[in-house]
């Protein structure tokens, strides 16, 4: 029966990651590109995310650095921090109200104009990462969102230049599963561009 079970998160995996290839196809090549302008302009990459997908911003940004599974020249990115120690340096008051600025402010802090911010969110509900959104293009920064269900906040946030990359399911389970192939993608579709098909 156990065994059943986890056959069963397998074949739901397996069935998500089929059903969306074709529809993510084009935006998760998009952000490919975007990523590819910012980084070879001698700009930087802001990744962000709460929770489980801050682990996952967290392993982006390393990626961008040390490179996935080919060798490379590095590139400049960073994860923006979103732990209460940071907030409390910040001056953000740990009260709901007060959150959603953490971020921000860092993004107004840190970015410069040509700078690219990936965001990742499970729901796209969280007004942390809406607000590191805002912060973003008052900075004339373009955003990168990868993000499940409908897009929520984040994608009603969206500008022309940025880009949005949906996983179109209700279980965040699932949609993480999938952030994290599209992750991967993403670096290895700069990596493909940078240096060529691998033989």
């Amino acid at each position: 029966m156990l065994e059943q079970h986890i056959q069963q998160h397998f074949i739901d995996s397996a069935d998500l990651h089929y059903q969306v290839s074709q529809e993510m196809s084009e935006s998760v090549a998009s952000a490919v590109y975007a990523l590819l302008a910012c980084v070879t302009s001698g700009n930087k990459v802001m990744c962000c995310g709460n929770g489980l997908s801050w682990a996952q911003a967290a392993q982006f940004a390393a990626m961008c650095v040390s490179g996935m599974e080919r060798e490379r020249p590095e590139l400049a990115a960073l994860v923006l921090d979103n732990d209460a120690l940071a907030q409390a340096q910040l001056g953000s008051s740990l009260t709901p109200e007060g959150l959603p600025q953490a971020l921000a402010r860092q993004v107004r802090t840190l970015g410069q104009p040509g700078d690219l911010l990936l965001v990742i969110s499970a729901d796209g509900h969280d007004r942390a990462l809406l607000g590191a959104i805002e912060a973003a293009h008052e900075r004339d920064m373009s955003a990168v969102v990868l993000t499940g269900r409908t897009g929520g906040l984040l994608a009603n946030a969206l500008s022309e230049t940025d880009v949005l990359m949906r996983v179109p399911h209700d279980r965040s389970t699932r949609v993480r599963e999938v952030h994290q192939l599209v992750l991967h993608c993403l670096i290895d579709g700069i990596d493909t561009q940078l240096l060529g098909e691998e033989e």
